[in-house]
This record gives structure tokens, C-alpha cells and sequence, in this order.
């Protein structure tokens, strides 16, 4: 089907067996080589390793006849490199930055008169999905007909197209899954689904290096790879991006148009041509006869995927769905009867790929015109009821840097108020319309700029669902997931004021040699200073109570680095604490005394020291690998602290005694923990261990004899008589009556005692991203309900009837005594997908304060 299908395209047909060569290197001259003749086997015979593809990749741009390049953006946290192919006529290559900035103007983010006339931009990704690794080995058919000068259609297309192609978004899940693959194939590979070649060992290819959801991080940029990619994005803004997946291998095809829900920010303009393309495609799947489906599962709603984040960008944004996935091989025995082989997937891939280059070229006019409208309607009359959105400017200017890095980061114009005002507006925090008192130096967000769209989608409060059928999360807004106390507002203001001043935002310490160091608990920065200074070997103590001292008032969690106790480092030590102060970004108060105007004095047994933990945590088979890697990504590059990986295949072995603090991240530990190796697990916590079980490991504990969780009892008021006829329920509605037990990614307020350690820093309510419906009784003596939630804690997002009437009085956060040790139970997750920035501070309280 393959050789079928790239014919009816009007590229090659892969050539037969015996017309295969050795491989070719990209140094060699002469003629541009199939991806058979280069590789030395036929599309679809095998996964071609990364660093081939790239090989191949630069033979084609140097046979190209000046119709590619190759521009490197960056690498993956293993090093591999990361890079796009400009494909182009030679005229537009020559002056490909003029068009880059061209397409800028257009949308407003440059200065100067733009021309629309231009070429569209189509930006093409491949692989995001390491194990969905058929479009890696589609993407060298597409580029060879893209080089091909005798291939006429493709040379058409150039004339009207300027396409950014990007090989392999995921270069380090790719190449776990094809390597694994690749060594346990069968000699003639085995399309039994029972075959060990269709059953990935954990964590599999889908994720990059730390297990993340790289098609879950385009907003958020928390990964390596997400940043690089999305800071060359956003130096074209293309009016097409098209990303490149597979699903189950039952399945058919899937191309646009998009399921509901739409998000309403995406315009009539965009879904008018999702539909056209979705036109493109059909023309070619049908020619073939190729099963495919539209309009079902795949939704454009949660802003991080690669079809919404383009689409909220001013693009036509889509996602293609190939049936196989990691499952499929190189040959599946499907369900159906039928065989499915790599070699039709390719096709598939390769087909959706012309066509939608082809519609981009046809259709560049109207691309060109509504792209700019896009953006002079987003500048001029931004969609929404608000208009301006205030962060406040006093109280953690750490997390506010951090702010401000992510809007610029985002191309998100803001400034300053000028002086303070009163108007009206509505209070994330109280969840209400309210007066509102603006400070001079808060920041302010204005909907009138060429990114409101994306402002609006990333500020709302409540995002509009207009159907309740959707696969993730409903809820983000940055005043939320930064625990910001912020306002959004009808009236625009003005923008004109200065920015806080430098000594606001860095290292104020004097100079000389005071008593102590003072740092106040606010943030993921303080978090990574005070893990810098226990790494240097600094004694560092936290306060336990409330105090004032020299003027100024601190919160339970302030950091106190005494001279005292740090004497063998003399003179260094100054230069230390302040230069890891500056580092991390975190602001230091000198003092001069240890004596507090109110509170506790600097040596009272309420300011503890905070010890050095040898910390472990759990991976392997039982544990998530996204959860895993969403705490490994936290302690390696958010706070660089070291931590020992232990795989749950030899857990039993290892002698706990060697570790202060044991993670277990979410995760199914029946198999993992029997009940002899539970007691051993009760002994060593009873021994000084501190245990931190997150979501499922949590549930695991839950009931177990000596851990104080347990799930709350059944509502008694559902177990009464009820209407017998209930249960006569239309199948058609299953998946409905399903999403009233439901929590799809809701925003919750917390209720906080911030006397304990494990919420230093914070007020008395956190905002929390609860993925699930949640149900346990808070915790019985002996145990400490650090977070919970009342009646009426719901802030934003979908959460059925029946889950919303179970996650009230119900435990979330906490802990308990157990011997010498203490268990922690995080019920919910505060670091998912590393994008909840006022979630790490818990976690950085249960690392290092509780206990202490």
C-alpha cells in the first residue's frame, strides 16, 4: 500500500529488493537518493535510528538544488540534537528572514508595513510521541518529494509555501522505543499481539528524557525540548502547523475536522479550515480507499497541546492520528482480521502530509488574509468580557520574576500601573466580583495586543465548555497555577508605570559580616537556594513561628543562616550565602542581632535546624512514568537536588536505613509492597523515615493497618429507596452518565493550617489542580490535616454532580506521626506536569521541614 499510495501522489514508489543499495553517507556527491537507496532497506522494513534520520535528512538538503536547509534549534537532555528543515523555492530561501519578519508584521509583533503577498508558512512535526515513531520514517518521503526537481506537484506547492518541517520532536523517547524495538523483533516480525515485540517494557517511548508529555508541555515550556522548539516558533508564528500522531492500532485514520468541545477562542475562520484541509485529505484517503474518521475524541480545548497552542497563536492547528502507536511493530494482527504494517502507516502519514501542504498552497491568499485579520482583531477588539488583567506587585517578587519570564517567554506584552485606582473586577482568590484597589507597580496585562487571544485563553477564570466529552484538563489559569493574587478587569488601564526596582527583586543583604542571614519562604527559588546551601555544607535553620525583627515581619518557614554553627567557613561564608542568594534569585535580609521584637529570638528552639536528607524514590513497573519523571525533573533541574532512583524490581533489597526521605509517586503498589515488605517499610519510618506517598501511593495506604488514611464511606443518601425505572439507562448516554463521577483537571481551594510545616509560606487556602475525585476522611489523632476541602471550594474548571459532592470535607494534604518518622500522604499532586508552579513549594516543605 505504500508504493500505491505515494504513486497516486506523484512521488516514487519505493524500490523493489533487488534495487536496494548500501547505505550512503551524507558526504557523498551525485544524485539525490530514495530514503531506500540511502537506507539500504525499504520504508517500513524497520525503525531507522535517530541519528540515520538526520543523516538522511542533510543528504537531502544538500541534493536539494537550493529548495533546503537545515537550521539546528537546540538539543534534548540527552544531547541528541534538535533541528528543522526550511524547505522553499531558491528565490524564498534566499530571503527566508525577510519572510520571517514579514509574517511578524503581520501579526503585529514587528514594526513596519507588512505585504500580503507572502508565501505561507507551514510548520510540519513529526514524532513528539517518541514510541509513535512512524512519522519519523514518513517525514524522509515527504522531504525526498519536497527535494525531488522532477516531482512537479511538490514544486507547485513551493511557489505559494514557505514549510518548517521538524524530523523528530522527541529525539530521546524515539530512539528508547526504536532501539528496544529493534532489538527484540523477530527475524520476520511477528504480528501476534501476544508478541513480546508489541509490548513496550516500562516507562516506553511515548515520553522525553524526564517522562514528560512533551504534546501536553507547548504552553508551559517546563521541558528542555519544549522551550527551544517554542522560542523559533514564535519567531515565525505559521499560519499552518499540522502534528503528527498514532493511536491505538485498531484504529483507523484520524484528520480534521476537530470534536467538539472547540474552545471558543478558536475563530468561525479556523474551523472553516480545519474543514477544508479535513476536504484535502478525504480526496486522498478515499482515492485510496483508506478508512479514516473525523469529528470524534480528538478536541481542541486544553491550550498545550500542538493543534490548540498553534490555533490560540493565529494558526490552522491540527492534529493527524495514525492507528498503530507503539503497539503496531512493523506488522499487527488487528482485531479486525486484518494485518496492519509499518509500511501503510508511512503512506498514511505521507498522504496527510502532501495534502496538507497542498491546501496551504491553494488556499495561501485567504491563509494570508485571515492570519492578518487575526491580529488586527486581537489588537484592536480583543474576544471577552475582560480587558485587563492585574497581578499584585508586592508580597513574593521571586514568583513574580518567574511570572514575568513566562509572559515573555510567550511574546505577552504587560507593564506597570502608574499609581494606585480603584475599580471593579473579579478576585481569583475570593472567586467573586469585587471593589478592587490596583497598586502602583502591579503588573498589568492589557487584552488590546497581538497576543490577547493567548492571553485570554491562559487569564480566564472559567473557561467556557461547551461540552463536558473532553480528554484533559479543564482548568489552568496563570493567577491559579502561580498562586498570584490577581484580578481581571472590564476597563483597560494605563500601562505607563516603572517596573519595581532591581534591589526589590535581587540580593539586598548589606555588605560587613551581620549575625544571620534572613530569607523569607515564598517560592520554587527559595526552594533551590536553600538546597544550594545545604549542598555547601551551610547550617541553615527554619523558623517555626511568626517573628519581627529589625522592622520586619517573617512567616513560619523563613530561612535563618546564623554565623553561629557555620564558623569553620570564615569569610567564605558571607561570600557564599550571597552569591547563592543572587543565583537563585532569591532576595536576603541582614541582621544584625539575634534578638526579635516579637516572636521567636533567632535561638529559640522554634527555629530548628533543617538537616541535609538523603532522599530516594521509586521507579519501574507500578509506578508512572510520568509521575516518576515529573519528581525526577524536579529534584535534577528544578532545585538541583541529588536524589537516588531506586527501580521497584529490587526495592525489597535495598537497605532503607541509607535514605532519610522515601518517595513513592503516583502508582498502582499492590505488586510492589507485600505485607512482609509493608512492615519493613513501617519500621524503617518508625525509625526516623519519612515517607512521602503521592495520589495512588496514597490510595495503596489507604485502610492498611497503622496508617491513619482511610476513604470516606459510601453516601448513605444514594443506598435509599430510589426510582427503580434508573436504571433503565439508553447506551448511547454511557459515556455521559460517566462524566458526572468525573474531575477533569478542576481548580480547588484548599484550606491550609500554615502553623505546620508541610504549608510554611503559604496563606490559609492553596489553589490546587484535583484530577480526581478525591474521597477520604481527614485524619484521625496522631495524624495532621494540613489540606483539605470544605463545602463550596470549587474555583474553575469541569467536575461532575456526584464527584463535586465527594470532594467536600475531604482530606487532600497531611501528615502523620509513625514512630520517629512521619508518613505523608499527598492525596493530590502538586508537581503534575511541572507547570503548577504554587504546587512545589509543598513539596519542597515535605523534603525538607516536616520532620525537622
Amino acid at each position: 500500500m505504500l508504493a500505491c499510495g505515494l504513486a497516486l501522489l506523484g512521488g516514487p514508489a519505493a524500490l523493489p529488493a533487488h534495487a536496494q543499495t548500501t547505505p550512503a553517507t551524507s558526504s557523498e556527491t551525485g544524485a539525490l537518493l530514495t530514503p531506500a537507496q540511502f537506507l539500504g532497506y525499504e520504508l517500513g522494513a524497520r525503525f531507522t535510528p535517530h541519528a540515520t534520520l538526520l543523516r538522511y535528512v542533510e543528504h537531502v538538503a544538500a541534493h536539494s538544488t537550493g529548495r533546503m536547509r537545515v537550521q539546528p534549534y537546540g538539543s534534548t537532555y540527552e544531547n541528541r540534537p534538535l533541528e528543522v528543515v526550511q524547505v522553499g523555492t531558491p528565490e524564498n530561501l534566499a530571503r527566508l528572514d525577510d519572510i520571517r519578519q514579514n509574517n511578524l508584521r503581520l501579526a503585529g509583533l514587528q514594526s513596519g508595513t507588512a505585504r500580503t503577498e507572502a508565501p505561507a508558512v507551514v510548520w510540519l512535526s513529526y514524532n513528539i510521541h517518541g514510541n509513535e515513531a512512524v512519522s519519523s520514517e514518513a517525514v524522509m518521503q515527504v522531504l525526498y518529494d519536497l527535494a525531488n526537481p522532477q516531482n512537479e506537484q511538490t514544486r507547485e506547492y513551493l511557489q505559494h509555501t514557505v514549510l518548517l518541517i521538524d524530523p523528530c520532536v522527541n529525539p530521546d523517547g524515539h530512539e528508547r522505543y526504536a532501539q528496544w524495538y529493534n532489538r527484540v523483533r523477530a527475524q520476520s516480525p511477528n504480528a501476534s499481539p501476544y508478541a513480546w515485540e508489541h509490548h513496550e517494557p516500562w516507562p516506553g517511548g511515548r515520553y522525553n528524557h524526564y517522562y514528560f508529555d512533551l504534546n501536553r508541555d507547548w504552553a508551559w515550556q517546563t521541558q528542555q525540548e519544549s522551550r527551544q522548539r517554542v522560542t523559533l516558533y514564535n519567531q515565525w508564528l505559521p499560519q499552518v502547523h499540522a502534528d503528527f500522531h498514532e493511536m491505538g492500532p485498531d484504529d483507523p485514520y484520524y484528520f480534521s475536522p476537530a470534536a467538539k468541545p472547540y474552545h471558543e477562542d478558536i475563530t468561525d475562520f479556523q474551523r472553516k479550515f480545519q474543514g477544508i484541509i479535513g476536504d484535502y485529505n478525504r480526496t486522498v484517503f478515499d482515492k485510496n480507499n483508506w478508512l479514516y474518521f473525523t469529528r470524534e475524541t480528538y478536541d481542541l480545548f486544553y491550550p498545550s497541546y500542538g493543534d490548540t497552542y498553534p490555533s490560540f497563536n493565529g494558526a490552522i492547528g491540527m492534529t493527524y492520528e495514525q492507528g498503530g502507536s507503539g503497539r503496531a511493530g512493523v506488522r499487527y494482527a488487528k482485531a479486525d482480521g486484518d494485518t496492519l504494517t509499518l509500511a501503510q502507516r508511512i503512506s498514511h502519514h505521507h498522504a496527510a502530509s502532501l495534502a496538507t501542504i497542498r491546501a496551504a498552497s491553494e488556499r495561501q491568499p485567504e491563509l494570508i488574509r485571515e492570519f492578518k485579520k487575526y491580529f488586527d482583531d486581537a489588537r484592536t477588539k480583543p474576544r471577552g468580557t475582560y480587558k485587563t488583567f492585574v497581578v499584585a506587585g508586592a508580597g513574593d517578587p521571586g514568583q513574580l520574576k518567574a511570572f514575568t519570564q513566562y509572559l515573555e517567554r510567550q511574546q505577552i506584552q504587560y507593564g506597570y500601573a502608574p499609581r494606585r485606582q480603584r475599580t471593579r473586577g473579579f478576585n481569583y482568590f475570593s472567586g467573586k466580583e469585587e471593589n478592587v484597589q490596583v497598586e502602583a507597580q502591579d503588573v498589568v496585562v492589557s487584552m488590546f495586543q497581538p497576543k490577547s487571544t493567548l492571553v485570554k485563553v491562559l487569564f480566564e477564570p472559567r473557561p467556557a465548555l461547551e461540552d463536558s466529552l473532553t480528554y484533559d484538563i479543564t482548568a489552568w489559569a496563570l493567577p491559579y497555577s502561580f498562586g498570584l493574587k490577581s484580578y481581571a478587569l472590564k476597563d483597560r488601564i494605563a500601562t505607563d508605570g516603572k517596573a519595581p526596582s532591581k534591589a526589590t527583586l535581587n540580593n539586598s543583604a548589606a555588605t560587613g559580616q551581620p549575625y544571620a542571614y534572613v530569607a523569607r519562604w515564598n517560592n520554587l527559588q527559595d526552594v533551590r537556594f536553600l538546597s544550594r546551601l545545604l549542598q555547601q555544607k551551610v547550617k541553615v535553620r527554619v523558623a517555626g513561628r511568626a517573628f519581627e525583627a529589625e522592622g520586619q515581619k517573617y512567616q513560619p518557614g523563613t530561612l535563618v543562616i546564623t554565623r553561629t554553627g557555620n564558623e569553620t567557613m570564615g569569610a567564605k561564608f558571607d561570600q557564599l550565602v550571597r552569591a547563592q542568594a543572587d543565583s537563585s534569585g532569591v532576595m536576603l535580609q541582614a541582621v544584625k542581632s539575634g534578638f526579635s521584637t516579637s516572636g521567636a529570638d533567632l535561638g529559640s528552639g522554634y527555629v530548628r535546624n533543617v538537616a541535609r536528607p538523603n532522599v530516594a524514590v521509586v521507579a519501574g513497573e507500578g509506578v508512572s512514568s510520568t509521575a516518576f519523571g515529573e519528581v525526577w525533573h524536579f529534584f535534577e533541574q528544578q532545585i538541583g537536588y541529588p536524589v537516588t532512583v531506586l527501580g521497584s524490581d529490587y526495592l525489597r533489597s535495598v537497605p532503607l536505613a541509607k535514605f532519610d526521605v522515601l518517595i513513592l509517586p503516583d502508582g498502582d503498589y499492590s505488586d510492589i509492597y507485600s505485607e512482609r515488605q509493608l512492615e519493613a517499610l513501617k519500621t524503617w519510618v518508625r525509625g526516623g523515615g519519612r515517607l512521602i506517598a503521592m495520589e495512588g501511593a496514597s490510595a495503596f495506604l489507604a485502610g492498611k493497618k497503622d496508617f491513619l488514611l482511610r476513604t470516606k464511606p459510601a453516601d448513605s443518601s444514594a443506598t435509599k429507596k430510589t426510582n427503580p425505572y434508573r436504571l433503565l439507562k439508553p447506551y448511547a448516554n454511557a459515556e455521559r452518565e460517566q462524566i458526572g463521577q468525573r474531575v477533569q483537571g478542576s481548580v480547588y481551594r484548599v484550606q491550609l493550617d500554615n502553623t505546620h510545616p508541610l504549608a510554611f509560606g503559604y496563606g490559609d487556602t492553596y489553589f490546587a489542580l484535583v484530577r480526581d475525585t478525591l474521597n477520604y476522611r481527614f485524619l484521625g489523632e496522631g495524624g495532621w490535616n494540613v489540606g483539605v476541602l470544605k463545602r463550596d471550594n470549587y474555583a474553575a474548571g469541569f467536575a461532575g454532580r456526584q464527584a463535586r459532592r465527594k470532594l467536600t470535607d475531604t482530606f487532600v494534604f497531611g501528615a502523620q506521626d509513625m514512630g520517629r518518622g512521619q508518613v505523608i500522604y499527598m492525596a493530590d499532586n502538586p508537581l503534575f506536569r511541572g507547570f503548577w508552579q504554587g504546587g512545589k513549594l509543598l513539596f519542597g516543605n515535605a523534603l525538607f521541614f516536616v520532620g525537622q
